[in-house]
Order: C-alpha cells, then sequence, then structure tokens
C-alpha cells in the first residue's frame, strides 16, 4: 500500500475533525444542566396551613401587576372540603384589591394543590386551573414557599409580615436548588 501525502492528509483532516466534534459535544454535555423535576414536600397539615400568610417575595406575575404592598393570602376551608383563597393587596394608588378563588387537594398530602379564580358559576367547568404545590415549609408553618412545576411562578409566604435575611436565604436557596430563577424576585413592601 503506498501512502501518498494527499492520503496523510485527509486522514489528519479526519482526525482534527472527529477530535473537534469530541471536544464540541464533551464541552456541551459538561455546561448542559440536568434540571430536575420540581418536588413538594410530602406532606401538609391543612388544619395548620389554613390562614393568614404575609407575600414576602414573589415572581412576577399578571395576576399581581397591579399590587404594590400588603399582599396576603387567606386560606380557609369551605363546606364542601374546598379552599377558599382570599388575596388581597394594596394598589400602587393605595385602593384595596381582593380576589377570591378556590382550591383543592390533587391528592392527600395535601402539598400540592389546584387553584382557581375564575367567578363561582364558571369553576364547574374545571378551566384556568393552576397548581399550586408547596415546595418548603418550616415544622412550626411559620414561612413557606410555595410554586408550580413549570418554575415560571414563585411565592415566599410567612405568617408575619417581615422575616430575617437569614430565612429568606434559606428559601432562595430552595427555589435556587429547584431550578427557579430567583434573578426577578419582587420582594414585597410589608408594613
Amino acid at each position: 500500500m503506498k501512502i501518498t501525502l494527499a492520503k496523510v492528509v485527509i486522514a489528519s483532516g479526519l482526525l482534527i475533525s472527529v477530535g473537534a466534534i469530541q471536544s464540541v459535544y464533551a464541552e456541551s454535555t459538561r455546561s448542559a444542566k440536568v434540571i430536575k423535576p420540581v418536588t413538594s414536600v410530602k406532606t401538609i397539615d391543612l388544619p395548620k396551613y389554613l390562614g393568614r400568610w404575609y407575600e414576602i417575595a414573589r415572581l412576577p406575575m399578571f395576576f399581581e401587576r397591579h399590587c404594590a404592598a400588603h399582599v396576603t393570602a387567606t386560606y380557609s376551608l369551605n363546606p364542601d372540603s374546598t379552599i377558599k383563597v382570599d388575596n388581597q393587596c394594596q394598589k400602587k394608588n393605595g385602593d384595596p384589591m381582593q380576589s377570591i378563588g378556590q382550591a383543592a387537594a390533587v391528592d392527600e398530602s395535601h402539598a400540592k394543590l389546584s387553584v382557581t379564580f375564575l367567578p363561582s358559576w364558571l369553576r364547574w367547568t374545571g378551566l384556568a386551573k393552576a397548581p399550586y404545590w408547596v415546595l418548603k415549609i418550616d415544622d412550626n408553618y411559620t414561612t413557606a414557599l410555595v410554586g408550580e412545576p413549570s418554575r415560571k411562578y414563585l411565592w415566599i409566604l410567612s405568617r408575619t409580615p417581615q422575616i430575617s435575611p437569614a430565612i429568606y436565604q434559606e428559601y432562595v436557596a430552595e427555589a435556587q436548588r429547584q431550578g427557579f430563577d430567583t434573578s426577578q424576585l419582587i420582594v414585597t413592601k410589608q408594613d
């Protein structure tokens, strides 16, 4: 077999190409993030979870675009075992705003709920339901992280209008661990 200069050049080119492809592939697999699914807590003691929560921070969302301060969510049990969701806030002009919704547990854990804010006469349709998952909560039910599987919406909630910077960072870190982009978090003005 006669080795010519052309064969050497072609073989060298092929080796360089294969090496370049392997290098690009190796770099892309190193930089690619494997994002695990969002996970809720294992279970929620619903009677302990009911009551008033103050919004500490949120990812921007359409519904709350007019809320400037004093955002709260109050949960109470309806006679049919669904949960009444009473969201309130203060608009930029100082006027109050309220939205009443209904939540239902997706399973017996009560850690995953389905929420709707449609008028009560339209709720039977099953349309416009959104997931509401408790992602982290302390043992005393004083601080909670709530989100949903697409990672578009996120809330840090507390039983008090303010929390310590350390607790805030702990809940932000959990959101980041679950793949949420916390760079857009809006800290809610609370008195």
